[in-house]
């Protein structure tokens, strides 16, 4: 059995449950800087450079969504016990595959500005796949300063966009990029959302431009324990965009399923 790749993680909290944290396509564990630090009171925040990634190596051979997947639950493994999961864009489908092929290791799910993937329509797959030869025709910062600004809102503050950018341009290369393109482009897990059984918040930015509420509803949609969240003011970069709103929903979530006493809502709105 081949291992699964390795990852690069940035780590804050001594104490508590650990929230593992899985960035989108074009970005790193730099984008979750404020959860690392708002967080960090209550919970171990791990965020992870994906394989192939800012500081992760390049994995040995090519990685499909499970293998990203398996790459993420190797995270949690070495921390021990279970893990809730955080996933953004990407992210999202990554972690809902692992909360899919390794249950027993996910408490629950934050789905953040994500889809069922891009496998869903013939075009957004044709999308997602035409990245890679952007990428390598532009190179990381031209691609990155092509491809940040519709990340967040079109009222975003300028060093937020260049915060963003300067992520991207520092984190995206190839192999890896094109590995999880190739993964976003080939998965549709609407039918497979119903076998989930880790209690999960939905969140999206009102403003979100690349996946969108659209997408976000049938996600919650399709999850059984799911509470639904549009964040005001957010891009598709809600976490980055509107962090403290963020992540008063995500405690809100934590504390909800960590507490035995309480139960989720179905639907709220921000």
């Amino acid at each position: 059995m081949t291992a699964p790749a390795k990852a690069h993680v940035e780590e804050a909290g001594s104490t508590g449950p650990l929230l593992l944290c899985l960035h989108g396509i074009g970005s790193s564990s730099a984008s979750f800087a404020p959860q690392l630090a708002t967080l960090a009171g209550g919970f171990r925040v791990a965020a992870w450079d994906a394989p192939g990634y800012g500081r992760s190596p390049d994995p040995d051979g090519p990685l499909d969504l499970d293998g990203f997947a398996d790459a993420a639950a190797e995270v949690i493994r070495a921390r021990g016990g279970r893990a809730h999961v955080l996933g953004v864009s990407w992210g999202g489908v990554v972690a809902l595959r692992l909360a899919l092929r390794h249950p027993e290791l996910v408490a629950s799910l934050i789905v953040a500005d994500s889809s069922p993937g891009s496998g869903t329509a013939p075009e957004k797959a044709a999308a997602m796949r035409a990245r890679v030869p952007e990428l390598e025709r532009l190179g990381p910062r031209a691609f990155a300063e092509r491809r940040g600004p519709r990340l967040v809102s079109p009222d975003a503050p300028a060093d937020l966009v260049r915060r963003v950018v300067d992520t991207m341009a520092d984190a995206v290369r190839l192999p890896g990029y094109a590995y999880a393109a190739e993964s976003m482009a080939g998965a549709d897990l609407r039918g497979d959302l119903a076998r989930i059984t880790a209690p999960a918040l939905v969140l999206c930015g009102d403003k979100d431009q690349v996946t969108g509420p659209e997408a976000a509803q049938a996600l919650a949609g399709g999850l059984h324990k799911t509470a639904y969240v549009i964040v005001k003011d957010a891009g598709h970069l809600a976490h980055q965009e509107q962090p403290e709103r963020f992540d008063a929903w995500v405690l809100a979530h934590l504390h909800i399923v960590t507490d035995p006493d309480t139960h989720p809502s179905h639907l709220t709105e921000d």
